[in-house]
């Protein structure tokens, strides 16, 4: 039996196939475009919204994971219900699906998915089809700090741009120690519902610049800049993709930290800690 995994070229997946891979199990690549996968990847082309094609698909497997991609909510709706309508029928032995740093565990917060939002209704459905299933919960990407209006002005000026106060504790992780918690909760089906990933207690935005100084021998500082001048930022990468970034960071900054539950952290439940940032960033962001 095999692992599928979804977006296996993306930033998400990609490293849970490798993981997969290097652990010696069995793992096929589940992709739009099968001329972007690596020499010796086995991978099948697929349709997030064909549910017979993934029902076929997931039949028989030893796992999946799912993350949805980036889509309008209609188009991501009928992807998230063709998805879990597979999983229901073909009913492999586990399903993992990342959240992709949206909140699913705190129904009183302001940063919880609407009940109605594709990611929910995925969630929801493939609960209730009573297949074993967990859910990685991470909260903000270390990756984003490599964007080239990030990065660069933190690597030439010594100033780490963000939209968030300095001060603000968040728990950080990559998308290598998401995919670490991935893998394992695929290969390990003890653990159910929601595992939550990133550093505890929550990094602070001097913390990260003072990690990123380490690795790089010179000074950085954070400097916390608003949600719109991030998006003024980030709009000529982004375009209207822009929009919604800059209304998350607004919604952060009505609370004072973005930290997981340690109760629900892959710290305690499965024994895995994030990487530091600065290993993080010696192997990443050189």
């Amino acid at each position: 039996m095999t692992f599928i995994i979804h977006g296996a070229t993306g930033a998400q997946g990609s490293p849970v196939l490798s993981a997969l891979r290097n652990a010696g199990h069995d793992a096929t690549a589940a992709v739009r475009d099968l001329t972007a996968l690596p020499e010796g990847v086995t991978g099948v082309s697929v349709d997030l919204a064909d549910a017979a094609a993934l029902t076929d698909l997931y039949t028989g497997t030893s796992g999946v994971f799912v993350h949805l991609p980036l889509a309008d909510h209609a188009q991501a709706q009928l992807q998230a219900s063709a998805i879990a309508t597979a999983i229901s029928a073909a009913r492999p032995a586990r399903v993992v699906i990342s959240t992709s740093g949206v909140v699913v565990s705190e129904p009183d917060s302001p940063m919880q998915a609407p009940a109605d939002s594709p990611l929910a209704t995925l969630i929801r459905e493939v609960t209730d089809s009573g297949v074993s299933a967990a859910i990685v919960e991470p909260r903000l990407y270390l990756e984003n700090l490599l964007l080239p209006v990030v990065q660069g002005p933190a690597r030439a000026e010594g100033v780490l741009r963000y939209p968030l106060p300095v001060d603000y504790p968040v728990s950080w992780s990559s998308h290598t120690d998401v995919a670490a918690v991935a893998a394992h909760l695929l290969t390990d089906t003890t653990v159910t519902g929601t595992v939550s990933v990133g550093h505890l207690p929550g990094l602070s935005g001097a913390d990260v610049a003072t990690a990123l100084e380490s690795v790089w021998g010179r000074e950085v500082r954070f400097e916390g800049i608003t949600p719109d001048q991030f998006g003024e930022l980030i709009t000529p990468l982004f375009g209207p993709g822009a929009g919604p970034v800059v209304g998350l960071y607004r919604a952060l900054n009505t609370q004072d930290r973005f930290v997981v539950s340690a109760a629900r952290s892959a710290q305690q439940l499965l024994g895995l800690q994030p990487r530091p940032v600065s290993e993080w960033a010696a192997r990443v962001a050189q």
